[in-house]
């Protein structure tokens, strides 16, 4: 296996008696498909330690995507997870380098998104018919041509920030579906940066848990200059 336990423990961010959080490796998918039989859910158990059962996906996030992953560690766990997330309790912030920046330097891109099949996968498509998608940006930074983005996704549909990016003419550097002109070869730049989560009684505040830069997005923005993250 790719993966052995020791490196699975290495990208626990954090862990309490219900929930996990999990710093996800690029270039693996969470669930098995038909394209990939290497996967997430196969390295789980090495995750279990004194529980019943491995921890449980709450969400997802794309293959080629990093970053903060949830996971309950049990069955009830999990289903709280997935009620916060369908509430919008559940704060989330990405980032991402992109092809150019947008012309406003902050604001918000609100674009309904509908879901489409394409020759071997689905993808999304903006439509006036489709259903709302919503996602405040910020420019970090930019040089060369490209751009560092931090993203807070209001809504949830499937590759809202790629198709969202793509849209506003400005898609994710490697994004290999949603960059409808010529990419650099590169591997997707999108990475699950932090989580803010009301996960402890109502007098305490939340949890709050961030992930490092993957190796791939790291080494971008030392070659384009940008002020690299602690």
């Amino acid at each position: 296996m790719p993966f052995t336990a020791e490196e699975m423990h290495a990208r626990v961010l954090y862990r309490d008696p219900d929930l996990l959080i999990l710093d996800k490796p690029f270039n693996l998918p969470v669930h098995y498909g038909t394209k990939s039989h290497d996967h997430l859910e196969l390295y789980l158990p090495f995750l279990q330690e004194e529980m019943e059962e491995p921890p449980r996906l709450a969400h997802r996030l794309d293959k080629d995507t990093t970053g903060c992953l949830l996971l309950g560690r049990h069955k009830r766990a999990a289903a709280r997870i997935a009620k916060l997330f369908t509430f919008g309790y559940i704060a989330k912030t990405y980032w991402a380098v992109t092809i150019g920046a947008p012309e406003e330097k902050e604001g918000r891109i609100d674009l309904a998104l509908t879901k489409q099949r394409v020759p071997g996968a689905s993808r999304m498509f903006v439509s006036p018919k489709g259903k709302e998608a919503v996602t405040d940006y910020r420019v970090l930074a930019e040089a060369d041509g490209f751009a560092w983005v931090e993203l807070y996704p209001r809504t949830g549909r499937m590759h809202q920030l790629r198709a969202h990016l793509a849209a506003v003419g400005h898609p994710i550097l490697g994004d290999p579906m949603y960059g409808d002109h010529p990419l650099p070869p590169a591997a997707m730049h999108l990475h699950a940066r932090a989580v803010t989560v009301p996960w402890g009684p109502r007098t305490e505040p939340p949890l709050s848990v961030t992930a490092p830069l993957p190796a791939h997005m790291r080494a971008t923005l030392e070659r384009h200059g940008f002020p690299l993250p602690e």
